[in-house]
Formats: C-alpha cells, sequence, structure tokens
C-alpha cells in the first residue's frame, strides 16, 4: 500500500520550519524561510510554496494529503493569520488562500496550541483517548482542548486560551493587556520573573541564581537549580506547580478529559515542577472528577511537535 504523507509548516515570528511528514508520524526532511524577512505576504506564501515543491521533489512525493499550517493567531475557519503581533505583515492574511494558488491540496490553518494538542492525538500519547486538554509551556502558555476526538475551536476559532484564564486578580500585566494571567506566572518569562522576585524579597540569599546577572537568567536555569536543590529553584517551581495545578483542576470541570497533557523547554524541570503540581491538582480537582484525570508529560519530543502538530491538521 502506498504511504501517506503530508505537509506541516509551523509559522514563527523569526523562522518558518516546514516538514514533511509521513503517516506514522516521522518527519522524513525539512526546510525553512526567515519570516522576519518578509515584510509582504504574498511573497512569503510563494517562497513558502516553492520550499514546499523543493521537498517533494527532493523525496520523491507526489502526493500529499495536505498542507497543515499552525501560526500565530490562526484561524481555522477562515484559513488566515488575523493580526498577528509578532508577524512584519499585518491585518488578515488569507493564507490557506494563497497557498491553493500554488498548491492544488486541502490546506488547513490553526494556532500553534491547537495544533499541538492535534498532532498529540494523532501522533502522541493520546492516540487512544477520546478528551484530553494539552498545555504548552514556553514564551507564553498555550492550550488545546479535544472533546469527542474533535478539536474544540469555539464560534471564533479562538476557544482554548487557558494560558489567559485569569489566576490572580489584579496580578502581573499580560501582553494580553489583562492582569493576572496564568501565562504571566507559568511561562518561561513567568518562571524567570518569579526567580528575580523571590531573590529580591531574600537578599541574604546568595546560591547559584544570584552569580546571574537579571538580564541573562532562564527559566532552564531556574530549573537545573531547583534540580540541585537550590532554596530558590525550588520555592519558584513550588509557585509555578501551585498556580498551574490550581488552573488544570479549573480546566478539568469544563471538559472532563481523560488526561492533560503538558509539554514545553519548563516541564524538562521533571519532579521540582511535576511533584508540586500534582500536589495542587489533586487538593482543588472537585471530588467527582477524582481519579479520574491523569496528569502526563507529552510524548512528542519539543523540536518536533509544532511540525507534526501542523501536519496533524490535514486530518481534521
Amino acid at each position: 500500500m502506498k504511504t501517506r504523507h503530508s505537509i506541516g509548516i509551523d509559522v514563527g515570528g523569526t523562522n518558518t520550519d516546514i516538514g514533511l511528514v509521513r503517516e506514522d508520524g516521522k518527519i522524513i526532511d525539512k526546510v525553512n524561510l526567515h519570516t522576519n524577512e518578509y515584510y509582504d505576504a504574498e511573497l512569503y506564501v510563494n517562497d513558502m510554496a516553492a520550499k514546499i515543491k523543493e521537498l517533494l521533489e527532493r523525496n520523491h512525493v507526489s502526493d500529499i494529503d495536505g498542507i497543515g499550517i499552525g501560526a500565530p493567531n490562526g484561524n481555522t475557519y477562515t484559513g488566515s493569520i488575523d493580526k498577528a503581533p509578532n508577524l512584519n505583515f499585518k491585518g488578515q492574511v488569507k493564507l490557506a488562500e494563497m497557498m491553493k494558488k500554488h498548491i492544488n491540496t486541502k490546506v488547513v490553518v490553526s494556532n500553534d496550541a491547537n495544533a499541538a494538542a492535534y498532532g498529540e492525538m494523532i501522533y502522541g500519547g493520546a492516540k487512544d483517548l477520546d478528551h484530553f486538554i494539552t498545555f504548552t509551556l514556553g514564551t507564553g502558555v498555550g492550550s488545546g482542548i479535544i472533546i469527542d476526538r474533535k478539536l474544540v475551536l469555539g464560534s471564533t476559532s479562538t476557544a482554548g486560551e487557558l494560558g489567559h484564564s485569569i489566576i490572580i486578580i489584579n496580578g502581573r500585566q499580560c501582553g494580553c493587556g489583562r492582569k493576572g494571567c496564568l501565562e504571566t506566572y507559568t511561562s518561561a518569562g513567568g518562571i524567570r520573573r518569579t526567580a528575580l522576585e523571590l531573590m529580591e524579597q531574600n537578599p541574604l540569599y546568595n546560591g547559584v541564581l544570584r552569580q546571574v546577572a537579571p538580564e541573562n537568567l532562564t527559566s532552564k536555569m531556574v530549573g537545573d537549580a531547583a534540580n540541585a536543590g537550590d532554596p530558590i529553584g525550588l520555592q519558584t517551581f513550588e509557585n509555578v506547580g501551585y498556580l498551574l495545578g490550581i488552573a488544570m483542576a479549573n480546566a478539568v470541570t469544563f471538559s472532563a478529559p481523560q488526561a492533560i497533557f503538558l509539554m514545553g523547554g519548563p516541564v524538562h524541570a521533571g519532579e521540582v515542577l511535576m511533584k508540586p503540581l500534582r500536589k495542587s491538582f489533586d487538593e482543588h480537582l472537585l471530588n467527582i472528577y477524582q481519579g479520574t484525570v491523569e496528569i502526563r508529560v507529552s510524548s512528542l519530543a519539543d523540536n518536533e511537535v509544532a511540525i507534526l502538530g501542523a501536519a496533524a491538521l490535514c486530518q481534521l
């Protein structure tokens, strides 16, 4: 039987990564474009299409199931990118429509967090699940919700922005314009900020994190310090786990998932995050859901999840 392939595209503010994905989730080949060099959307899509054709020709693939595109502010209903803040081309970019002029195939657009959730279902640890939620911790906090093996999009294709649920009333200013969003505490930047605040509150602390210039501190450094027993690192991840556990317990009351998957750089801190997270989740979970929800780490590699998630959209 003929092997099936699809194209997965991850549109980032700096780079656009394009992958040829086999039906079993193997990324056969990749190419990329420098997104930040483009100010003309037509030229960008033209070059993207040329790169796709290059991939197909190089790997002797003549037929694909479609092209999936994960993008900031990607709208599945319109096939467009709507007012993405980190792209040079502004307003509404009708990405699917423009791509079909170059390559006559199915083209599906979604935001990157929703794409990641779909990738988990098609290629990852949720293959046998009907209901689950993903949380992606990175520069921001993204999430995707699957119910009855269908991606929840809502009336505007923007459902599932759990990273922008308010976790602290009048808390930290978020880039979305509101205050106290989960993202401001549990993203990589939020972790870094918590560590800096804790050091300011503990002037006698002279551990490894104090030796790093504030502007150079990263969430990975905080995680490494926590795993080495550093008190500020440990307290930071206690705080992150506590708040994320509450947010996840709240999310369960909405969709009653079988599992919640975590992915992204901060998750690699391991048990210094997962232990307080599980404790907080159990403490705040409504009793009717006790014992019904697993907390899992994604089985997809961080450097592949964006492309695999985008490719999985072809099966929507």
